[in-house]
């Protein structure tokens, strides 16, 4: 096959997604040691970490709105290069106060880059779900390298420069994307900001059945997803007995199932449909979670991993679903839109997980994240059974 522009476009928008993803996922690995060093608790740091996640989703519609308006290359560098910065700045908070301000503008920068982004490859690419699916190749790599990587460093030198990694992986592929991706024109770019924030527009989008319907199947499958992210490996050591570098290990395994099977997901949504796919995606992973929880022994963690990794890949055929019912000039701002919507509900995963964990134990916390996904299959049962049209 004949590389073309494209490709490098599709290739280095992934590289951008991994930069930012390490960077976030670099905490979670570290966690135990986090709270040891800040003598803080599970409930403590899972606040810490919706933190992070609110400040993610809540810069998907500015993310949006601004690629309209300066085009989404230079978004997607802002966040890249914002990521560095924050990343640094973690490795050396001296107090726990600073820690949290740094993670939460780090989730900040990093949210500037998913809606840019797949503005971009929308505009690049005619098959959405097939890109979506690459592009997303990036978080899952992210989740094969960073937890390892980041509990070797910290078990060899400390957490702070294992968060540090974060910084070391996004520094060359920010100058990587400057370097490649040519500038492109914006699509809204003299129509004033405040217009583009006004509530008629922002209702207008949301108001679509179709698309308020996406949204709650986005919100609860990103909550189980967030709450999974930031917790597995304390999970798996705290509840399933293994040492913090087997549980980092697991969690790569995780993210490489992930990296296989998401373009194939993506794909198999453009084919046969978003729902069916959905549908599927969120009986896999209530079995996996299931797995994780109440089967002892490898089976029930080689099961888990494979279930979830499946499962919880959902967002490749959800998020096509957004666009379907879309005008390409509501696409920028309104994918944005649509993504802080979901995400900030998602973001709550954290320190609910964190919660229940600490009241209730590991096996209820994962317990409630089986009922919501579970609710979401009967939804889109429901809503194929009826032909409701959502």
């Amino acid at each position: 096959m004949r590389w073309e522009y494209r490709h490098t476009v599709l290739t280095l928008c992934t590289f951008a997604f991994f930069a930012t993803m390490v960077a976030r996922l670099a905490v979670s690995p570290v966690v135990p040691a986090i709270t040891d060093d800040f003598r803080i608790g599970n409930t403590v740091i899972g606040i810490a970490l919706t933190g992070m996640w609110m400040a993610y989703a809540l810069m998907q519609f500015p993310s949006g709105i601004l690629a309209d308006r300066f085009g989404e290359r230079s978004i997607v560098l802002i966040s890249v290069g914002g990521t560095t910065v924050m990343s640094l700045l973690l490795a050396v908070s001296p107090f726990y106060a600073l820690f949290v301000l740094a993670l939460i503008v780090l989730g900040g920068v990093a949210g500037l880059h998913y809606s840019a982004a797949t503005t971009l490859l929308d505009r690049t690419y005619e098959n959405l779900g097939f890109a979506i699916g690459v592009h997303t190749i990036g978080s899952s790599a992210a989740g094969l390298i960073a937890p390892v990587a980041v509990a070797w460093i910290s078990v060899r030198y400390g957490w702070r420069p294992a968060v540090a990694f974060g910084a070391v992986i996004a520094a060359p592929i920010f100058l990587l994307f400057l370097w490649r991706v040519r500038p492109i024109e914006p699509h809204r770019p003299d129509q004033p900001l405040r217009e583009r924030l006004e509530l008629r527009e922002v209702t207008a989008i949301l108001g679509k059945p179709e698309i308020a319907f996406t949204v709650v199947i986005a919100s609860v499958g990103a909550f189980v997803w967030q709450g999974t992210a930031s917790f597995l490996p304390t999970f798996l050591v705290e509840h399933r007995g293994q040492s913090p570098t087997t549980a980092g290990v697991v969690f790569s395994a995780y993210f490489v199932v992930q990296s296989i099977v998401k373009p194939g997901i993506g794909a198999m949504s453009d084919r046969f449909g978003r729902d069916v796919t959905t549908f599927g995606c969120m009986v896999a992973s209530v079995g996996g979670l299931a797995l994780f929880v109440a089967v002892p022994g490898v089976v029930g963690i080689v099961g888990g991993v494979v279930l979830i990794a499946n499962g919880l890949s959902w967002a490749v055929a959800v998020e096509p679903r957004f666009m379907d019912n879309m005008t390409d000039q509501e696409r920028g701002a309104g994918f944005g839109l649509v993504r802080t919507t979901y995400l900030s509900v998602a973001s709550l995963g954290s320190v609910a997980v964190g919660f229940f964990a600490d009241t209730y134990g590991w096996a209820a916390s994962f317990g409630m994240l089986m009922l919501l996904l579970s609710f979401v299959a009967v939804l889109l049962a429901v809503n194929w059974a009826f032909d409701l049209g959502y």
